[in-house]
């Protein structure tokens, strides 16, 4: 019987992974896709927005999302029986993608299938690494001067940043518009000098690749787990204690774009990671989606709110460990 592909989409917090997702979604090429998405935190906000995309072939019941855990610390709970249960299905699905959390490992994952239940019926295609050039290039993953200073100082965002990159069958170094000639040259070559050897770099701009390439790998990661070095191979398991995530709720908000403001000056004074959610603008039916990595914000209207849904705002915020909640929530909501 022939495997059923899947591939692995990692990459860091606000990379790109959701829109390749889509992408690759919408350029299905008439196969049945099945679409696992995990997610740091208990507050879903990328399988919403995937399971409301209206994309032929991107139906609901397709789209199967496990919050509140990290794929990488809970493969037998959570992801096993996930995966038995789409490969039982009466018309399994032809191509399997899975989303990781920004800060998950990808290696656990992989190796995951090895595993009796699962390993004479799928392989992993392709690992593929999504990475924000624009937060490369600005040096969010390198040692800041203070770190290099201590002598056994770790640094937790460029560790898994590595990982993710180390276990790559390919690297999309996304949000390449955001960048000049002259430093998108020098944050290729950075990607360059810490991949394996034979993986490729392909800059895309709201990570679109031509899916032939990107679910085409071939790769039977799970079959050279050696070669996809981490620094947490000798680890009995990984952890997420030095990052934190929570949600605020909002009441209905009369002014975006002055929310907008005030959220850059919250994001930049508490070092803020990654922010995201959805927000109802009062007298507007629609509900408006708010995505910001680091002080970068995007915002748009995506679909009406459901007659049986609760006009909500609310908005995840997620860091480093030591977040002041208290103080960015009354910032959020002053």
């Amino acid at each position: 019987m022939r495997k059923v592909p899947a591939t692995v989409i990692t990459g860091f917090l606000g990379a790109g992974k959701t829109t390749l997702v889509r992408h690759l979604m919408e350029n299905n090429q008439g196969r049945r896709i099945a679409l696992i998405v995990n997610e740091f935190g208990d507050v879903g906000v990328d399988g919403d927005l995937l399971a409301s995309c209206g994309v032929q072939g991107c139906q609901e019941d397709d789209i199967i999302e496990l919050a509140n855990g990290c794929l990488c610390c809970t493969v037998a709970d959570e992801f096993l029986p996930t995966m038995q249960a789409l490969l039982d299905r009466p018309n399994p699905p032809d191509h399997i993608l899975i989303e990781t959390s920004g800060l998950a490992l990808p290696k656990p994952l992989v190796k995951a299938f090895h595993w009796p239940e699962i390993r004479t019926r799928v392989t992993v295609d392709g690992v593929l690494a999504v990475v924000d050039g624009a937060a490369v290039a600005a040096g969010r993953f390198a040692d800041t001067p203070e770190q290099m200073a201590q002598p056994d100082h770790d640094n937790p965002l460029e560790e898994v940043f590595e990982d993710q990159l180390l276990c790559a069958d390919m690297v999309l170094l996304n949000k390449s518009d955001l960048l000049d000639a002259a430093a998108l040259d020098a944050t290729h070559a950075e990607l360059n000098a810490k991949l394996r050897p034979g993986v490729h770099v392909i800059r895309t701009s709201r990570s679109a690749v031509d899916p032939i390439i990107a679910l085409g790998l071939s790769a039977a990661a799970e079959d050279d787990l050696a070669q996809r070095p981490s620094h947490h191979d000798t680890e009995e398991g990984h952890d997420h204690d030095d990052f934190e995530s929570f949600a605020v709720s909002l009441p209905e908000v009369a002014d975006p774009a002055a929310l907008e403001a005030k959220l850059i000056q919250v994001i930049a004074a508490h070092d803020i990671l990654r922010l995201k959610g959805f927000l109802a603008v009062s007298g507007k039916p629609a509900r408006h989606v708010v995505q910001a990595v680091g002080t970068r914000i995007e915002r748009w209207f995506d679909r009406p709110w459901k007659g049986d849904e609760a006009r909500q705002s609310r908005l995840v915020v997620i860091g480093e460990k030591g977040l002041d909640r208290a103080a960015i929530e009354a910032a959020i909501l002053a």
